[in-house]
This record gives C-alpha cells, sequence and structure tokens, in this order.
C-alpha cells in the first residue's frame, strides 16, 4: 500500500435497540438503551411523547441498523416508580367498577372490555364491543359526568376484545394477539383443509370465537409438502405395486394407494414411486 493511502474507513457497528412494551397487551417499540444493561422482563422507564412512561423489556438489547433516531430508556425503574403504577392501576379498577354499574343501570345490551386511564391522565378510554353499531354519545357524557373528566368510547371486534383482554391459550402460552402480534391476518377454512384437520369449530376457534390465528403460522409448509405428493384419485405405479391414492400424509411425505389386483392398502413413499399418471 502506498504511503500516501490510507486504509478503508471500518464501518461503525449498528446501535443496540430494546424492544419495550408500554402497556400489556400492546405492541413492542424499539428504545436506545444508551448504556443500560438490560435483559427481557426488565422495568424501564422511557421517554415518550406525553412524557417519562414505563415499561417492560420483551427481549434484551440487539444490535440492528436502521439510521432512525430512536427515544431513550431512561432508566430502570425504581420502587417510587413501581408504587405509582400499582395507584395507576388502582385508579383504573375504580374506574371499571364505576363504568359497569352505569352500564348495568342502563340495561345496556353491549359488552364492557376494558376502561384504561392513558399516562395523560386527561381523560378516560372505554373499550366495548357489541355485535352491532352503537351510538354512544348520550353514554360518553354520562360517564364524563360521574367520572369527572372526558371519556373516549370506542368499540371492538371480537379478535381486538381477546387482544385487549389477553388470556392462556390451548396452547399453554399467553395469546399470540396480546403478547406479539401486531396485526391480524385472515384465517380462513382452506387453511384448515390444508393441513389435513377435521372442521371440529370448537376445537378450532380461539378465544376470540374466530379461527385461531395460529392456522396460519404451518399453512405455507403444508402446501410446500403437498406440492410433491401425488393428489387423491391419481394412479401411480410403485415398487410395491400399482394402483389409486385414496390418502395423503404430508408430515410423512407417503400416500395410502388401494391396490388394483386385489384392493389391499398399503403405503407409499416418494422414494418408493416408478411412476405417476393422471386417470383417464
Amino acid at each position: 500500500m502506498n504511503e500516501h493511502e490510507s486504509a478503508p474507513p471500518i464501518p461503525d457497528a449498528p446501535p443496540l435497540v430494546v424492544s419495550v412494551r408500554l402497556r400489556p397487551g400492546g405492541p413492542a417499540y424499539d428504545f436506545d438503551p444508551g448504556s443500560l444493561t438490560l435483559a427481557r422482563d426488565d422495568r424501564v422507564l422511557v421517554e415518550t411523547e406525553r412524557g417519562p412512561a414505563l415499561g417492560t423489556v420483551t427481549a434484551p438489547p440487539l444490535r440492528r441498523g436502521g439510521g432512525r433516531r430512536l427515544r431513550r430508556v431512561l432508566q430502570r425503574a425504581d420502587p417510587r416508580d413501581l408504587s405509582f403504577e400499582d395507584d395507576q392501576l388502582q385508579r383504573q379498577h375504580d374506574l371499571r367498577r364505576t363504568v359497569l354499574q352505569i352500564f348495568r343501570e342502563r340495561e345496556l345490551s353491549i359488552k364492557l372490555v376494558k376502561v384504561e386511564r392513558p399516562a395523560d391522565g386527561d381523560r378516560v378510554l372505554v373499550f366495548y364491543a357489541s355485535e352491532e353499531r352503537y351510538e354512544h354519545r348520550d353514554l360518553a357524557r354520562d360517564l364524563s359526568s360521574a367520572l369527572g373528566m372526558r371519556v373516549e368510547m370506542r368499540q371492538i371486534g371480537a379478535r381486538d376484545e381477546a387482544k385487549v383482554a389477553g388470556g392462556i391459550g390451548v396452547c399453554g402460552r399467553e395469546l399470540c394477539c396480546s403478547s406479539w402480534l401486531r396485526e391480524f391476518q385472515a384465517v380462513s377454512v382452506k387453511m384448515v383443509k390444508a393441513q389435513g384437520l377435521a372442521l371440529n369449530f370448537s376445537k378450532l376457534a380461539g378465544q376470540c370465537g374466530r379461527l385461531k390465528c395460529c392456522m396460519r403460522y404451518e399453512y405455507q409448509t403444508y402446501l410446500e409438502l403437498r406440492r410433491d405428493l401425488p393428489a387423491v384419485g391419481t394412479r401411480i405405479e410403485s415398487v410395491k405395486g400399482n394402483g389409486e391414492v385414496v390418502g395423503q400424509s404430508l408430515l410423512k411425505q407417503s400416500v395410502r394407494v388401494r391396490r388394483d389386483e386385489d384392493g389391499e392398502l398399503f403405503d407409499v413413499t416418494l422414494d418408493e414411486l416408478v411412476e405417476r399418471r393422471q386417470d383417464g
């Protein structure tokens, strides 16, 4: 290297980013942890557009690119922060009890899901579920009068209701929608059939009463597994004999065949196929 030439600059390492959830069931946001050494489930005080807010670390800091300026993690939560949070939760509990009492007095055909008081403290959010569109203007006015602050009514659907309420799924883990899933995507009966599952709605429905979101997770994998298997009704030749495909085992990558000679059923793997041909 020429003495006048300089070595190429070493690129800077990507900045540390930590994900923090500000409320149970809410999305996780990226923050700059600074020099703090943080671990999953640590309680921290973070910078938000409405001032400092308590949050929970969802994963240890990672180095990720992006170039955007992130708000900072101010500090680890101390006993005073946690005590303030307990007071806020108690206030929200009292607010919910008052709202629920008014719902009952009015004999409303809507379901109270959650009452939330944001960090700014100047309003109350009332989440409710209803099968039909509900005109809540008068109700919001009565609630505002009873609570002494502005009330915002928000009608939510069945999936959002499960997300806000939270819970444990049949898998034994916290609901995907209330723990990490940020956006709902359509789940169809076609996805259930592609995975060879029986159409037993009582087992396929989640807490929201809709098809479980996890029906999507392996759908593409099952489509790929099915791609190389002869379809039901296809006639095949194999080392075990020739016949018609009457069933598939996607995970085993084999098909069940009824032999032409004697009608006996037997299983054939892809490696045992000699030739496949469409009937007719």
